[in-house]
């Protein structure tokens, strides 16, 4: 994990590759359990049988949004934001692509670029590029510029 201890750091490294992620794996199970929590229950998600016959990754592949939805963890694994944080927000999302699908079974990290940072009444707005590699692919299969408020 990469700790970022004061606020002059933090706005130092915008524009830069601050930190990648640990593997994630992607299991069928998590993607049986956001389909139900979204009811996304398309057979391409959730049905390995019929995905294995008609699709050509082999098997299922997961939710577009299942991947989106990693990002927090991506980002709260792999770096600190020093000890002075009372709080961080999810602010939303500026551009999102899903270049390649997500085979399930795979392993996924977050390569994560700080592109900028705003001064915000009481704090900063802080603008993340996060590509989603997935391993053993040439193509990421999530680019996200995800917005994060820190107080």
């Amino acid at each position: 994990m990469r700790t970022i201890a004061s606020l002059e750091e933090l706005k130092s490294l915008a524009g830069q590759e601050v930190a990648c992620s640990e593997w994630i794996a992607v299991t069928q199970e998590q993607v049986d359990r956001f389909a139900d929590a979204t009811g996304d229950h398309q057979w391409i998600h959730v049905d390995p049988e019929r995905a294995a016959r008609e699709l050509p990754y082999g098997g299922t592949v997961a939710h577009g949004f299942l991947t989106l939805a990693l990002l927090p963890r991506m980002l709260s694994e792999s770096i600190s934001l020093g000890p002075d944080v009372r709080m961080l927000l999810n602010y939303g999302l500026n551009r999102v692509r899903f270049p390649a699908p997500l085979p399930v079974g795979r392993r996924v990290r977050g390569v994560i670029r700080l592109e900028s940072t705003e001064d915000i009444p009481g704090g900063i707005q802080l603008a993340w590029l996060i590509t989603v590699e997935c391993e053993g692919s040439d193509k990421p299969v999530c680019v996200a510029e995800f917005l994060v408020r820190r107080y």
